[in-house]
């Protein structure tokens, strides 16, 4: 089947062996400003001028049509506009045999945009990383210099008060780490299940019970399971995870009850988690399970990542993941896993 230069997403410019463009696509002519018809017949240069990070023209600097004919091309750059405008640039050189002439050169172009998100991305994930390590760390310090300079000045309760202080913000810190490494497993598409028989209502009880040993009240949460639940093959520490992500996140903006139903799905066990908080409007839906997402700014914490790693986790198992509102109008996240054994279990 022939595809059109017009349905390749990136710009693509062909330049004869003269420089002069014999093909252009419309995304091309988009991302440089020009049309088609306007480009064609003209020097690469001219329809294409770019400047390196020194401000010298590319194409004098690289010389396509010259230097040595083992040269295949010229890999991504970030180059210039005129106007200052960036673009993602690769050039590849055709030649009319081995070691030959170039005779055709062929350009390809891509908005900066996506690298700047990733740039954006990456300065926010440092920033939130920055902070949240920040007072963990300053209060291990401060803890651990006073008890090794002043220890036979404090009793034992309250040398065991600041071990305790000690730990929990080490458990702190263990616990970003972790979700950092999961992010990138994610991201990078490495994250592995080690899958084996789980019974959701059991994990559910397993992570209230750590919820209510911490302090919380038992009467807080609800469970209810609807009908006879099929079999599932899930990694019980992911699983574990979302649930304990989903939980904490209930009770953090939750302001009330919790209730947790577990029913059958169409294809497999869903669960949704149903709060008492504001809930979380319509337009922002699609918003929630993204990086650095914080929800209402009455109850500020935690680092915005729990529930972009509860999506990555649910998904990698094939199910998903949704927000709706609950019954007393507060937020519902809902996640779907599929029953049964998988083939590569």
């Amino acid at each position: 089947m022939h595809v059109g230069l017009d349905e390749i997403p990136d710009g693509v410019l062909v330049a004869d062996a003269s420089g002069r463009i014999i093909q252009m696509n419309r995304p091309a002519a988009r991302l440089i400003g020009c049309t088609v018809p306007d480009a064609l017949g003209k020097p690469l240069a001219d329809v294409l001028p770019l400047f390196d990070d020194h401000g010298r023209p590319w194409w004098r600097c690289t010389r396509p049509y010259e230097g040595m004919a083992t040269r295949t091309g010229q890999p991504e750059r970030a180059l210039a506009l005129p106007g200052g405008r960036i673009l993602l640039v690769t050039a590849r050189y055709v030649r009319a045999r081995p070691l030959g002439p170039v005779i055709r050169v062929v350009v390809s172009l891509r908005s900066n945009s996506a690298r700047e998100r990733v740039d954006r991305d990456s300065s926010e994930l440092i920033a939130t990383v920055a902070h949240e390590l920040r007072s963990p760390l300053t209060s291990v310090k401060g803890f651990t210099a006073t008890l090794l300079e002043k220890w036979s000045r404090f009793t034992d309760a309250q040398r065991r008060l600041m071990l305790e202080t000690v730990d929990a913000d080490a458990n702190r810190l263990t616990r970003l780490i972790t979700e950092l490494l999961d992010i990138a497993r994610i991201d990078s598409g490495r994250l592995q299940l080690h899958r084996q028989v789980v019974h959701i209502p059991t994990a559910i009880e397993r992570q209230l019970a750590s919820l209510v040993a911490g302090g919380l009240p038992a009467d807080l949460f609800k469970v209810t399971v609807v009908g006879e639940l099929p079999e599932t093959w899930l990694d019980p520490d992911k699983i574990d995870q979302v649930l304990g992500n989903l939980l904490e996140n209930a009770v953090r903006h939750g302001g009330g009850g919790i209730e947790i139903v577990v029913e059958p799905s169409d294809d497999g066990v869903a669960v949704t988690v149903n709060d008492e908080g504001v809930g979380i409007p319509q337009e922002l839906a699609d918003r929630v399970f993204t990086k650095f997402w914080r929800g209402s700014r009455r109850h500020p914490g935690g680092t915005g990542l729990g529930l972009y790693i509860v999506k990555g986790m649910v998904e990698a198992h094939g199910g998903a993941v949704t927000v709706g509102t609950a019954p007393s109008g507060g937020a519902a996240f809902r996640f779907s896993l599929p029953a049964g054994k998988p083939e590569f279990a």
